[in-house]
């Protein structure tokens, strides 16, 4: 069956990878949507003084807030990076299980950030860390940060492709 994988536990549902990324999404969705309709643009609540605040904050750029207002060009990255992570996770969800979890969280962390830009034309961003002064966030990009981490971590793990072994079976052959 396409949507099952044999892996060291038993047969695992790609279907999960799916779900998880629907989840990401949805807290991703419900926490905008509480800052967006519950605060004021740029009100800040501090839950740790002087070090963590939940604070009102809109991003039309990327990432630390570059490319501002190119808004068609990051839907339109977006759009090809979701369909390369729904053919890859459902490709990897039956090989690769550690690939797999970390293209589930981008996927729903990058569809969240698509949403926002596609309803709005800007992202929604709250986690505000100042003790550090890093740049304010939200859920869909704190998931797709640890799905990139944990791909760098999966493909680290990954055992080297010996690049000997296709010349050592042509010679064994040859005998």
């Amino acid at each position: 069956m396409a949507w099952t994988r044999e892996g060291t536990g038993g047969k695992q549902s790609v279907v999960w990878y799916y779900v998880i990324a629907l989840t990401v999404l949805v807290i991703d969705q419900l926490t905008k949507w509480l800052v967006a309709t519950k605060m004021s643009l740029y009100e800040s609540i501090p839950l740790i003084q002087g070090v963590f605040y939940i604070t009102s904050h809109r991003n039309r750029g990327a990432a630390f807030g570059i490319l501002q207002n190119q808004q068609w060009l990051f839907i339109t990255v977006t759009l090809v990076v979701i369909a390369f992570l729904l053919v890859y996770l459902h490709r990897l969800g039956r090989e690769r299980s550690g690939a797999a979890w970390s293209f589930a969280l981008i996927l729903g962390g990058a569809t969240g950030n698509l949403l926002d830009r596609v309803r709005l034309g800007e992202v929604i961003d709250f986690f505000d860390f100042r003790l550090i002064h890093y740049p304010i966030f939200n859920v869909a990009d704190s998931a797709i940060v640890i799905g990139v981490i944990l791909l760098m971590i999966d493909t680290f793990r990954q055992p080297a492709h010996d690049s000997e072994e296709p010349a050592a079976k042509a010679s064994a052959t040859d005998d």
